[in-house]
């Protein structure tokens, strides 16, 4: 079970920096993360949200061999894509870091000679797939055939993207290389394993007996893979591209990707905290949690803990990791490769302004415990429904009819009814609900409570009419007002986490500060910062390897903390506020269908590739051959050349055409089924080769006599067997 901590130490599994990352990675990774930080930062919580580029590894090699450049300028430009779209998404990071930097190199060459050097690791000489023209080993992923399960011609050695199967180079049915095309073959090399059955037990002790909480898919993998008995797994790779293996006798291998990568979540740590890392990685009072996807489980709960486990030194391990589900995309599996993804970056162009509309919306579907489906339709009605019409809605009526009754300033409130009493209780109640979803990691929940506190408060002033009752009675006004007003700033709270830029708005409407406790944390690095408090006041120094708050003690006179969430006294009588703008815009469906078009576009074109490599191979298959013939069954068939005089459609058909040919020895007809290949005017004059002595038939009243000669491959398509060159009519072929 989870313990009390000082502080929390967020990681998120570093995205490949071979593409921009898309709504699948955001709904699986990045909202959850930083949805749970921006709460634990508004309970005045102590945080290190750490992150940073996976910059190793075979496809990032694959693509700069295919667009001519080097590893490294592929992941310097996807790594500025990448944090420019979490920035713009509003996920701030305490640091980005990258697992090309020297300081992860050192980190992690480090890491793995304590590990040889204290002969945690076993040698093992194996077989591996090799390239004999491009002269080096063959990764998994350069590794391509035909998908024994389903028949993909484009399926790679770890894995098949049409039909999802995991699979090993072995099994593909004509393997190739990537890189030169050649056939490869077997050629011994030795590698370095770690020998993860020697962590089974303790890892069933620490997970299966000590982490019953972890979610059921995280919990039920493990259990999975403990099960099947855990082999050696191997920690370096036969490539030219990441952090070289710092032993002699390693000369062209580095560290394997899955050993490489999630050190650099302490990498990243050292290179923002240098002097202080270790009061993160290595203090029972720090709480560490890992925020995956599923594909990620078995690394981040029993690879990586095994890597720390052999390292000793006090590392922590992790309190939890909350791994999500896939996200689907219209019914349909988000693929990079088939580009039938959102990606971000491009949604940020797209829609600019709506950055917590896709976080809404990604969190509402959150595929905790299942995968789920985005669709742009539900997008639009989760954004007009429910963003616009229920919480954008509410809160524009409050700060109007506040403006026009009572001159922008918060009115006082009297005596209370019934119905204001229940819609104020509502609020703590709700707060409680959010709190406990937060703490354990059901944020689709979370969202439900937050929005729960939207409709309250817009099902309130509904029901209170404000409009109607300021023409009778403004005491009545000013309390209903006053109780819209306050669940207006519980609002600001609440969404804080989930839809930060609207809540910003929000907070800037009614004037309000946000003691948000402190998101941004300045590198040791670094010698001052500074931030200002209150308005009018200096700027403050903030010294290195110190916090500083993001809207600390905002210009304005009231401030909001989280622990005052449900107070009906939030807002003081009096308090101005500034003029209503709107929270949310409405999105028009031709936005939307601009989007469908485009992925329907994406799946056309795909569909159609997929039908042209379909039709490929099924030309490429051959008829079994028919029953032998004696060379005197041979001699009996007259095969000649003919040349067409006229034809013409047989009436009321599809298939057939009706011909007049010269033979050479007469002029005759043969009705043949070739519509569907060749037109009349296409057959005038062509020379072909009949079957001149067979017998005469009637084919829809016609009398055909002989039968064309045609090449049929396996997909249907037909064609004329003509001579080389033009022959005399009659030619005999044999």
């Amino acid at each position: 079970m989870e313990k009390n901590h000082k502080r929390t130490l967020v990681t998120c599994a570093l995205p490949y920096a071979n593409g921009p990352v898309h709504i699948g990675h955001l709904a699986g990774v990045y909202v959850p993360a930083d949805i749970y930080v921006r709460y634990l930062r508004m309970r005045g919580e102590d945080v290190l949200y750490v992150c940073g580029s996976d910059e190793h590894g075979v496809p990032i090699t694959i693509k700069a061999r295919q667009q001519g450049c080097t590893p490294q300028d592929i992941v310097d430009k996807y790594h500025g894509i990448i944090k420019e779209s979490f920035t713009g998404l509003g996920i701030n990071f305490d640091i980005y870091g990258r697992t090309s930097s020297a300081v992860h190199a050192d980190n992690a060459s480090g890491f793995f000679r304590k590990l040889y050097e204290e002969g945690k690791f076993v040698t093992r000489e194996s077989e591996q797939y090799y390239d004999p023209e491009a002269k080096t080993f063959l990764a998994d992923r350069y590794i391509v055939g035909t998908c024994p399960k389903c028949g993909n011609e484009g399926a790679y050695g770890d894995q098949c993207e049409k039909c999802g199967s995991t699979l090993s180079p072995e099994e593909l049915i004509n393997p190739k290389s990537k890189l030169s095309g050649a056939e490869p073959v077997k050629k011994k090399t030795t590698h370095w394993y770690l020998p993860l059955q020697d962590y089974e037990q303790w890892l069933r002790e620490w997970i299966l007996e000590g982490h019953t909480e972890w979610r059921p898919n995280v919990y039920g993998q493990v259990k999975s893979w403990l099960d099947g008995g855990l082999q050696p797994r191997a920690v370096t790779r036969d490539l030219d591209w990441g952090v070289p293996v710092p032993v002699e006798g390693a000369e062209g291998k580095v560290l394997y990707v899955w050993f490489d990568a999630p050190i650099g979540y302490i990498s990243n740590t050292r290179e923002l905290l240098p002097q202080s890392w270790e009061s993160w990685w290595k203090s029972p009072d720090t709480k560490l949690v890992h925020f995956i996807g599923k594909d990620n489980i078995v690394f981040h709960c029993i690879v990586f803990p095994s890597m720390l486990k052999a390292y000793g030194d006090g590392y922590v391990l992790p309190e939890n990791v909350p791994a999500n589900e896939f996200l689907n995309l219209e019914g349909d599996k988000i693929s990079t490769s088939r580009n039938w993804a959102v990606w971000a970056h491009e949604y940020l162009e797209q829609f600019p302004g709506k950055e917590d509309v896709m976080r809404y919306v990604l969190t509402a579907n959150a595929p905790e415990t299942k995968d789920n489906d985005f669709s742009w339709k539900d997008f639009q009605t989760r954004n007009n429904s429910e963003l616009v019409a229920i919480f954008g809605n509410f809160v524009n009526r409050a700060i109007v009819l506040t403006h026009k009754y009572f001159e922008g300033k918060v009115p006082a409130c009297g005596e209370l009814l019934d119905v204001d009493r229940e819609a104020l209780a509502a609020i703590p109640e709700l707060r409680a609900s959010l709190e406990r979803n937060l703490d354990t990691y059901h944020f689709r929940e979370a969202l439900k409570d937050a929005m729960g506190i939207a409709r309250v408060g817009n099902k309130y002033i509904s029901d209170t009419e404000p409009w109607k009752v300021a023409k009778t009675d403004m005491a009545r006004c000013a309390t209903i007002l006053n109780v819209s007003l306050q669940i207006c700033a519980d609002l600001a709270l609440a969404f804080e986490p989930f839809t930060p830029f609207a809540a910003e708005r929000l907070r800037g409407m009614l004037r309000v500060g946000l003691d948000a406790g402190f998101d941004h944390r300045v590198g040791e690095q670094e010698t001052v910062n500074t931030y200002r408090e209150g308005e009018g006041a200096a700027l403050h120094t903030v010294h290195a390897g110190s916090v500083i708050p993001s809207e600390a003690k905002e210009s304005f006179p009231v401030v909001l903390t989280w622990d005052r969430l449900g107070e009906a006294d939030l807002l003081p009588v009096g308090h101005a506020i500034g003029a209503a703008e709107l929270l949310f815009a409405k999105i028009e469906d031709d936005a939307i269908q601009e989007q469908l078009d485009r992925l329907a576009a994406v799946r056309a074109e795909r569909e159609a590739a997929e039908a042209a490599a379909a039709a490929a191979e099924a030309a490429k298959r051959v008829e079994p051959q028919k029953a032998e013939c004696t060379f005197d069954d041979f001699e009996k068939m007259d095969i000649r050349t003919a040349t067409v005089l006229e034809a013409e459609r047989v009436p009321k058909t599809d298939k057939l055409l009706k011909l007049t040919i010269d033979t050479g020895i007469d002029t005759r007809t043969i009705v043949s089924g070739i519509a569907e290949y060749y037109t009349p005017e296409q057959m005038l004059g062509k020379q072909i080769c009949i079957l001149a002595n067979l017998a005469p038939r009637k084919i829809r009243g016609i009398e055909s006599k002989g039968m064309i000669l045609m090449a049929r491959q396996g997909d249907g398509k037909m064609r004329f067997i003509t001579p080389q060159e033009v022959l005399n009519n009659g030619s005999q072929i044999g």
